[in-house]
């Protein structure tokens, strides 16, 4: 199926949407459990019988839904969504949020390095080749992302959770997301629903070491859980080298079967060395090699991070209030063109009421919140002497973010499985930045932005196992503060990016058979891009004028043979694919050429064959099947790329379990993210070679 890229509203899509969804309620075979990503993915996971549960797990905690009570209320979100259970990523070397997210169509994970990647959803954040934007990141429903947006993976451990929610685009709005690619909790495990011990261990190519060690329980109102991992590696790259330690911790105090606080902890320590981008030959023929540039100023990024929440969730009968507070003290020592050094200091907090009850005879429910996110970043930039080492300073700001969102959104049930949803959100936001080094010039300013965007929607259940639904909704992003740099007329005005999308899709499942398909269309104003010009600098932020985001998410999952060699065995087909159609709308420089930055085809998919026993082996593919742009320019491209992958394990959910894994196995030469720019020639060095063939091996034992 194609998408016109100049076509105004869905409605061709719309039809071939419920020809679709027609053809799938043909289906007559039942969903098991082991089949999905989730709601909105594919992708085999073990299946978890009672038998392979620990006999202490108790009740589950109020502040902590279950992965099974997490997958029933985001049933209810009249769009694009995803669950990813930690059955999906706990047996591989998940070192990035590409080994979680993977599976999910519509989200795109391109790794730049070690264990930093870029990541869009929808095309959010295109041009960001440092720092993601366009995505709200969350950690038990509590704010990752800095005060003034931008998020970094570098202190995210992808095996240290229970499952990963997915909301995309303006589908985000049950935690007052208002960025244009939506929003990432990730969600960790308590001591109710965890081993009292756990503990793995993960080798491979390049170095690659990674041990994690977890304990968790209950003790009668009180249950607590805590985790540490340590990683290292050298990297496929030159100058990619890096280490990690980073722990988590929550313990929980039920009041009341109708009460419970929970406290968090989370601490990281982060080193990373930085091989740089190269020219694209350069990238392709010795895709190893680091830019000697960054190799003679030792380019690095490291992080040291410390967060404290504490979340609290009350119920009164139809109604549940959630409340809770945060605080993020973040140190980054980060020698690149220049030497920076800033530290952020962010604070905040939430309040969310859900009220479910019957109005008139109609069932109604209300979901509406506030979140405060504010803090300070001390910043200081020097120039850098080679062998990474400060020299004279250079630059000096004290900025500081205030943002509050209030959001609502209302599901009215006209018939018992058709709810009409109405709601939007409001988004305050204050950049101040207070200028300390003035040989250059004061460059103090202060932006304010006060946005409103409004959201309906409606969904309907046509069965317990299949819905359809649609939606029109807003969404808006204040500029960072590396955007607002107030250096200049341009950078001081910049504008905050707003969109309206328009989106149908259908989600469900059958016996060993299951679907996710979402159409959209986003109309975007005063994008946010972020274009390479030199090594030598940072990014230039720009606002562009109309750009269009629209495209397909489609992910399958079918179990196509059965009772291969054994009575339960099965061979399951997951598949995840994502169409990128992005493009200029009559824009003044760059007319109507496409948006740099992403595949516009990616598929992933998998045949795996799975036995009763708990073995399981199958390869998997990587495919981008047309080069795409690097530059607003449309002059540089991207080469396709297909890599072949395969794995093989055994996991029954307790005592041990074991992987190998082998990527790339024909060892292709491709390029897994590129630094857009305005223009780009053959010179340009925004390129990041992808990892040539790896294997990888672990062992988890639980009791």
């Amino acid at each position: 199926m194609y998408l016109h890229p100049r076509a105004r509203l869905p409605a061709a899509l719309l039809s071939t949407l419920l020809t679709s969804t027609a053809a799938l309620a043909q289906t007559t075979t039942t969903l098991e459990e082991i089949s999905v990503v989730g709601v909105g993915g594919s992708g085999a996971a073990p299946r978890a019988t009672a038998t392979q549960l620990d006999p202490s797990v108790q009740a589950s905690s109020l502040t902590v839904p279950t992965t099974a009570q997490a997958r029933a209320d985001i049933q209810r979100t009249p769009g694009g969504v995803a669950l990813v259970p930690d059955l999906v990523f706990k047996n591989r070397p998940a070192q990035t949020l590409k080994d979680v997210l993977d599976f999910v169509p519509g989200v795109i994970v391109q790794p730049r390095f070690g264990s930093d990647a870029r990541l869009s959803i929808r095309g959010s954040g295109l041009s960001r080749n440092y720092g993601n934007r366009g995505i709200n990141v969350f950690q038990d429903g509590i704010p990752i992302n800095t005060s003034d947006g931008l998020v970094d993976f570098f202190g995210i451990d992808p095996t240290a959770y229970r499952y990963v929610e997915v909301f995309k685009g303006a589908n985000a709005l049950r935690f007052g997301g208002n960025a244009l690619g939506g929003a990432i909790n990730l969600v960790t495990p308590t001591g109710r629903d965890v081993f009292p011990h756990d503990a793995r261990i993960d080798v491979g190519s390049f170095g690659y070491v990674k041990g994690q060690a977890a304990t968790g329980g209950v003790s009668g109102p009180v249950d607590y859980f805590v985790t540490l991992s340590g990683e290292r590696f050298d990297g496929f790259r030159e100058h990619s080298e890096g280490n990690s330690v980073r722990g988590s911790a929550n313990i929980g105090y039920q009041f009341s079967p109708q009460a419970e606080t929970r406290f968090y902890i989370n601490a990281n320590t982060i080193n990373q060395r930085i091989p740089g981008e190269v020219d694209r030959q350069t990238a392709l023929r010795n895709p190893r090699a680091a830019n000697p540039y960054w190799v003679l100023l030792d380019q690095q990024r490291n992080i040291d991070s410390v967060r404290l929440a504490n979340k609290t969730t009350l119920r009164f009968d139809e109604t549940t209030v959630d409340f809770g507070v945060f605080t993020v003290q973040r140190h980054v020592d980060h020698p690149i063109y220049e030497y920076l050094d800033y530290t952020v200091q962010d604070y905040g907090g939430f309040a969310r009421v859900t009220d479910d009850r019957l109005i008139g005879g109609f069932r109604n429910r209300l979901v509406a919140g506030v979140n405060i996110d504010n803090g300070t970043i001390d910043y200081r930039q020097f120039v850098n002497l080679p062998g990474a080492r400060k020299g004279p300073l250079t630059f000096s700001t004290l900025d500081y973010s205030e943002n509050l969102t209030a959001y609502l959104e209302n599901s009215f049930f006209v018939l018992p499985n058709v709810a009409l949803i109405g709601g939007g959100l409001f988004v305050h936001a204050t950049r101040d930045r207070k200028d300390r080094f003035l040989s250059d010039g004061n460059q103090s300013g202060r932006n304010t932005y006060d946005i409103a965007k409004p959201r309906v929607g409606v969904l309907w259940e046509v069965d317990p196992t299949w819905q359809v639904y649609g939606n029109i909704s807003g969404s808006a992003e204040a500029p960072t503060f590396d955007a607002n740099s107030f250096a200049t007329a341009a950078t001081s005005n910049l504008r905050a990016q707003t969109a309206t999308t328009y989106e149908v899709g259908t989600r469900g499942f059958r016996p060993d058979f299951t679907w996710d398909l979402s159409l959209y269309r986003s109309e975007i104003r005063n994008e946010l891009q972020c274009l390479t010009t030199s090594i030598f600098s940072p990014c230039s932020i720009i606002n562009a004028d109309r750009t269009v985001h629209q495209g397909i998410e489609a992910g399958v999952g079918a179990a196509f043979l059965k009772a291969v060699f054994a009575f339960e065995d099965r061979v399951w087909l997951n598949a995840a694919y994502t169409y990128n159609d992005f493009f200029f709308e009559g824009d003044a420089r760059y007319g109507n050429n496409r948006l740099p930055g992403v595949p516009i085809h990616y598929l992933r998919a998998e045949l795996l064959y799975r036995h009763p026993s708990g073995f399981y082996a199958g390869p998997n593919v990587e495919w981008s099947p047309q080069a795409y742009f690097a530059d607003n320019a449309n002059t540089l491209t991207v080469p396709s790329y297909a890599l072949l992958n395969f794995r093989i394990g055994h996991d029954i959910g307790r005592d041990w379990s074991g992987y190998l894994e082998a990527r790339n196995l024909l060892d292709r030469r491709y390029i897994s993210s590129v630094a857009i720019a305005g223009i780009a020639d053959l010179t340009s060095e925004i390129f990041n070679a992808g990892t040539g063939r790896a294997v990888y091996g672990g062992l988890r034992y639980r009791w």
